[in-house]
């Protein structure tokens, strides 16, 4: 009965740790076709499922919120939606799905859910659970982020991202605090997104007994509970953090574009969880930017051949803790007016 089950594939990690950018190579892959992509992001405006060159028939987008709490029975409803399509032919039949989760997942209910929901198991089997941790600032994120734990302490597969931008000496600890973890976990390098897909498509059925006690007692905790308690608003997720979108049509140089991300990391670092973008520049204004960038950590701006969706305006998504929406858009109309307007690099 299992053979004829479709494999789900849960893709967590905390915010910025490099999932999208994983995803990106993987729809690229020949072995990755026929993969049925669900992607749920925290905020009022959805971008990564922009960032996925990839049919819109394969990705779905759950933006509206966190899919542990205020979109849980939508992942069920959208399950059960994609099989319906698949079986009546409006869409291809897709033979596994990966669902990537917002950085802030817990990923307790949502396993439970695949495991338990019976309008979900009776079409798909939960096969495997990948986690991605950030090598410059998982040991930050693991001190501070329950979420970030369990995100380590449920997976099959651990892959340990930006190990190409962190000190080679420096991944020791976090590779001892990984072993306390989970240690029976399969763990890899992955550097720019690159890895090998078969850590998505191996695995029957996802077994909690292999995991730590504490796995066991958070998927029990979770069938003793009819709701997952999360703040109502979806672009709040208790512990202060929350999330903001900024958005123009105007243009603005490069330069301006780099002192505003510095500026913001400089001062804002410790609170900026994740900003991540679409930013319409002056120069070659036909290719929209991509930018990234968690905590005191920007990365290099990379540009994409044509606009998502035909819509040419700059797109910033912020996901914060503390730090009010007003200040940075106060500190971008600064900077964007100020003589670095007219700087291109």
């Amino acid at each position: 009965m299992c053979v004829d089950l479709i494999p789900v594939t849960v893709l967590t990690g905390f915010l910025g740790s490099g999932k999208t950018t994983i995803l990106a190579q993987l729809v690229q892959n020949p072995a990755f076709v026929d993969t049925a992509i669900i992607i749920n992001e925290f905020g009022e405006v959805g971008l990564d499922h922009a960032l996925l060159e990839a049919s819109d028939e394969s990705i779905v987008d759950l933006s509206c919120g966190c899919i542990c709490c205020t979109i849980r029975g939508d992942l069920v409803s959208t399950l059960t939606n994609l099989y319906e399509r698949r079986t009546c032919g409006e869409i291809q039949e897709f033979k596994r799905v990966v669902i990537e989760t917002t950085g802030l997942a817990d990923p307790a209910p949502i396993i439970h859910t695949l495991m338990q929901e019976p309008k979900v198991f009776d079409n798909y089997r939960l096969a495997r659970v990948v986690t991605t941790i950030d090598a410059v600032n998982g040991m930050r994120v693991l001190d501070h982020n329950p979420e970030a734990i369990k995100q380590v302490a449920m997976a099959d597969t651990l892959l340990i991202t930006k190990n190409d931008i962190n000190d080679p000496l420096g991944i020791g600890p976090l590779t001892d605090r990984l072993d306390g973890l989970n240690p029976g976990a399969v763990r890899s390098i992955c550097i720019h997104g690159e890895t090998d897909p078969m850590y998505f498509f191996s695995g029957g059925i996802y077994d909690p007994s292999e995991k730590s006690r504490d796995v066991s007692n958070w998927l029990t905790k979770e069938a003793a509970s009819s709701r997952h308690n999360h703040h109502s608003d979806i672009n709040r997720h208790g512990s202060g953090i929350q999330t903001f979108a900024l958005l123009r049509t105007k243009a603005i140089s490069r330069g301006a574009l780099a002192i505003f991300m510095q500026m913001l990391a400089d001062q804002k670092g410790d609170d900026l969880l994740r900003l991540k973008g679409l930013v319409h520049l002056i120069e070659n204004p036909e290719w929209p930017a991509v930018v990234h960038g968690v905590q005191h950590v920007i990365h290099p701006i990379k540009r994409l051949y044509a606009w998502p969706d035909n819509i040419v305006q700059t797109r910033l998504v912020f996901i914060v803790k503390g730090i009010e929406k007003e200040w940075v858009e106060d500190l971008l109309n600064k900077v964007t007016d100020s003589a670095y307007a007219g700087l291109s690099v």
